[in-house]
């Protein structure tokens, strides 16, 4: 921004939590609050799940620095790439619905995509970052779509019309032989699922995804730019600048299915609860999402990345933390949800500021999750 201004981040800690009497509510705000501390953030949120329900929510911070707003557990944070998540979530139930098939070309479902390298594309390969799309700094090919993804100020209201950010460019490799982590690839198999469903990805979103799982605080950005509850998003060099100074507006409609969402932990982590709820996601279409997928190589992609999600494996001095996870960072904010099956568990953190290293904001839900797991 232009003649920036610098905000002081107040001295007090407000916290917020409406499970003030679980027996480790205190612990887990106090944990929060000293990793916000630790990584120079304005506010810090986070909800924890067991067996399909919330057991803990929690917040503290400022959601606004300069008019001193306390964040509190209903306050919206931008997800990042945590939206892939969401996309898959609504790719698994059309594919559980017969509707999609991960293995046929997305020209059998999208008659009219506008580039013809696009054709054989496959869902599998959109949702695993196989097919060769090209990301933000690859899309060299489309002038103008470029000009757009530095601008960001064209308002999408549809999957289909934001395909123009990229639709000039060609793929990076032959699709199924190599992983290239692209936000594009969630962008287009958005348009594909909005074609199928004959109504916009959003609303489709809304309709088989967010009302079905009570998840009122997620949305667009540009559907809840007024709502009080939204954040305010601030730079201050990855956590390595004293003060802070908010981002300038942008519109993230572009890439909404991969990176465009607003919401809330608790919402989040009510979504990574439903993929272990066989009602909602049956054990056969769960295992097949949740299996990193394989190159034509025959060697497992180098991310472990699956269909709109990753596993890893988190170990401390109590043990091994098996997961399926998705991170996300976004101008002014980042995003952490993991699903730990064995313990039917969900945890979810948000932060409305950046960090340079990524899991030094995500560790805190190794920590958080031992606490609940304790009980």
């Amino acid at each position: 921004m232009f003649f920036p201004t610098d905000f002081v981040l107040p001295d007090s800690n407000p916290r917020s939590t409406d499970y003030s009497s679980h027996p480790q509510s205190r612990a887990a705000l106090d944990l929060l609050e000293q990793h916000k501390t630790n990584i120079h953030a304005p506010a810090i949120s986070a909800a924890v799940a067991i067996d399909g329900k919330i057991v803990w929510a929690g917040a503290t911070g400022w959601a606004n620095i300069e008019k001193q707003i306390p964040v509190t557990t209903g306050t919206q944070f931008r997800t990042g790439s945590t939206a892939k998540a969401l996309t898959g979530t609504l790719l698994a139930k059309m594919v559980q619905e017969g509707k999609i098939n991960l293995d046929t070309p997305i020209a059998n479902y999208h008659p009219h995509l506008p580039n013809k390298e696009w054709e054989q594309l496959t869902p599998r390969q959109l949702a695993s970052h196989t097919s060769g799309i090209p990301d933000y700094i690859d899309n060299t090919g489309d002038w103008w779509g470029f000009y757009h993804l530095v601008t960001l100020k064209k308002r999408y209201l549809s999957a289909n019309e934001s395909l123009e950010v990229f639709d000039g460019t060609s793929l990076l490799f032959e699709p199924g032989t190599q992983y290239h982590y692209a936000t594009f690839n969630t962008v287009l198999l958005s348009a594909v699922l909005e074609t199928i469903a004959g109504e916009t990805y959003l609303k489709t979103m809304h309709q088989k995804i967010f009302t079905p799982l009570n998840m009122a605080a997620t949305d667009a950005e540009y559907e809840s730019r007024n709502d009080a509850t939204l954040a305010d998003f601030y730079w201050n060099d990855d956590g390595r600048y004293p003060h802070f100074r908010r981002w300038r507006t942008v519109d993230l409609s572009h890439r909404l299915a991969g990176g465009g969402f607003v919401s809330t932990p608790s919402d989040l982590v009510k979504l990574g609860s439903a993929w272990l709820d066989d009602s909602f996601i049956s054990p056969h279409i769960r295992q097949q999402f949740w299996q990193p997928q394989v190159l034509a190589s025959g060697e497992v992609n180098e991310d472990n990345y699956a269909l709109g999600w990753r596993w890893a494996d988190y170990e401390d001095e109590h043990g091994k933390l098996h997961n399926a996870n998705h991170g996300g960072v976004s101008r002014g904010s980042q995003c952490w949800l993991m699903v730990i099956p064995e313990q039917n568990m969900a945890v979810a953190v948000m932060i409305n500021s950046n960090v340079q290293e990524f899991w030094d904001f995500g560790k805190v839900s190794i920590p958080l999750a031992r606490l609940f797991l304790k009980q």
